[in-house]
């Protein structure tokens, strides 16, 4: 029994308990094919009949509040848990090289698991960010007597979610780098310096050239960070082992997944729902208001994990919920089921950049553009959104909406409430004195008081060549923003920034050309928005019919 159990069991509001005598077993060597011994925590409850096991593999440890959080947990409402630590980590041999060995220790793993006397035959795996990778990375090889996945805030494909946009994530590859070095510490210092993540990470995100960012922030040579920054190219070969969104379709266990409209890894989560969808699947979904660091999802992950545990190894649907869709909509602050997402009954609605700095539906009239000046040596600085950061998630604004090198453009108060649930983007005419250069939109919702709360954002990096260019010199881009599911209250107002950057959450354009691991030039780019009948800039925004 552990007071810690019961504690998270109150916390998050978990389904009754079958037993509370659950027998632990610590530090199990699992050998891999090279040799190496990763080691593993098995939690068995005490009952008549062998139960399915629950797979986690984590890099963050198997003790303390990661056993008594997920392991005992489980094992008390009828599951055994086999938590195991990855390659390189909390006592497993071998080197930490993230992403490129879970496949490979995963099948081992799983292959060891079904030779032990306790397996049952039946075993689900569980997990969010890291924790959700490492279930992808075997989950279409592992076999039938894989009977559930549940997924949280995680992605399949690594390096789509590393470089959003064509825009490095610096801060949340910061934050990730910084919390690895610090963790096997005792835990309260760990857990001291992790607190301190953002404060640590500023060094590390000012400094040029980025290869060495990894030191200024660990004190220490970061291998992994020096390799994400040089292998930046689309389909480069180095990624390969941490793709696994081509054998997404060919998963016929069970699915659930789990998002946040300001987590890091929504755009992926999204992806991975509609290629399950495109080949027949029907996996259930649920996206909620958090983002990556915020601990509220924890309460609705467990809590829809053990009701599809209960699904799908056991036969037990009575908590299982009808819908496969469940979407939390913000403004009216309330739960929502559909059957598919986006839901039907929302179509893409234009809201065009205006002059007088003004967004509306009508069309816009002959208009001179506008103009900013984006400086990398001054870069337009994070204000919230989506990242590892603990100051993610929605702010006030309107600081940042005060600087010169960001463009704001507001609609008149609503006359009634709009519903805008779905994928939206930005099409944005624009020129650049730089052949090298990120914009960046945001969708805000501005409140009475002028406080203005963001909802949705996103990056798009542009080389020569990545974009045409029209004969006016005039470039149309179309920049994918993260999706949401929002009412604007009557008397708000919607308004949209333009700008070019969001540093340190994206590696700012240093406008030079130079590889993204080694610049050290900074180039000033003179930045250029049209909105007239010949350029209609807008943003599209999914409006119930």
């Amino acid at each position: 029994m552990s007071l810690l159990s019961r504690f998270f069991g109150w916390y998050f509001d978990l389904p009754p308990v079958e037993t509370r005598d659950v027998e632990v077993r610590r530090d199990i060597p699992v050998p891999m094919p090279d040799g190496v011994a990763l080691l593993a925590d098995h939690y068995a409850p005490r009952l008549p009949e062998k139960r399915p096991t629950i797979l986690i593999r984590t890099p963050y440890g198997r003790a303390l509040h990661w056993g008594q959080m997920f392991g005992r947990p489980f094992a008390e409402r009828g599951f055994q848990v086999l938590i195991q630590s990855c390659r390189g980590t909390f006592g497993s041999g071998g080197v930490l090289e993230p992403f490129l060995h879970e496949r490979e220790d995963g099948l081992a793993t799983v292959a060891w698991m079904r030779q032990q006397p306790w397996y049952s035959g039946r075993f689900a795996t569980f997990g969010p960010s890291y924790l959700g990778i490492v279930q992808w990375a075997i989950a279409s090889e592992v076999g039938p007597d894989l009977g559930a996945m549940a997924l949280q805030l995680t992605t399949s494909n690594v390096r789509d979610s590393i470089y959003q946009g064509g825009s490095f994530f610096l801060q949340t590859a910061l934050i990730w780098a910084y919390i690895v070095s610090v963790q096997e510490a005792s835990f309260f210092w760990a857990a001291f310096k992790q607190s301190g993540a953002d404060d640590a990470i500023l060094a590390g995100s000012g400094h040029l050239p980025l290869i060495e960012a990894g030191e200024k922030i660990a004190h220490k040579e970061v291998p992994f960070l020096r390799d994400w920054l040089h292998h930046d190219a689309p389909g480069d070969p180095f990624w390969a082992p941490a793709s696994h969104a081509e054998r997404v379709g060919a998963i016929e266990a069970p699915i659930t997944l789990l998002g946040g409209f300001y987590d890091c890894f929504l755009p992926q989560t999204l992806a991975d729902y509609r290629r399950l969808r495109a080949a027949g699947r029907a996996p259930y979904l649920t996206i909620g208001p958090w983002w990556h660091m915020d601990v509220r999802w924890i309460k609705v992950g467990m809590g829809e994990s053990i009701a599809w545990f209960r699904a799908h190894l056991l036969g037990d649907t009575a908590a299982l919920r009808r819908s496969p869709v469940r979407v939390f909509v913000m403004g009216e602050d309330e739960w929502r089921e559909y059957n598919e997402w986006p839901p039907p009954g929302y179509s893409p609605v234009r809201h065009h950049l205006h002059p007088q700095k003004s967004l509306s539906p009508r069309p816009p009239p002959a208009s001179e553009p506008d103009r900013y000046r984006y400086d990398p040596a001054d870069p337009t600085p994070t204000v919230g959104g989506s990242s590892l950061s603990q100051k993610g998630g929605p702010r006030d604004n309107r600081a940042l909406e005060a600087r010169p090198d960001v463009l704001v453009y507001t609609s008149e108060p609503l006359e009634q409430d709009l519903e805008v649930i779905g994928d939206l983007s930005a099409e944005l005419h624009v020129k650049s004195s730089a052949e090298y250069t990120d914009f960046f939109a945001r969708l805000c919702d501005v409140a009475p008081s002028g406080k203005s709360v963001n909802l949705s954002d996103g990056i798009l990096r542009l080389n020569p060549g990545s974009v045409p260019v029209g004969s006016d010199g005039v470039r149309k881009v179309t920049i994918e923003m993260w999706s949401t599911a929002h009412v604007f209250k009557k008397g708000h107002r919607m308004r949209l920034q333009v700008s070019s950057g969001a540093h340190p959450r994206f590696a700012r354009n240093p406008g030079s050309g130079e590889p993204l691991a080694t610049a050290t030039k900074l180039v000033a780019a003179d930045q250029t928005v049209y909105h007239d009948p010949a350029h209609p800039s807008a943003i599209l925004l999914p409006v119930r019919d």
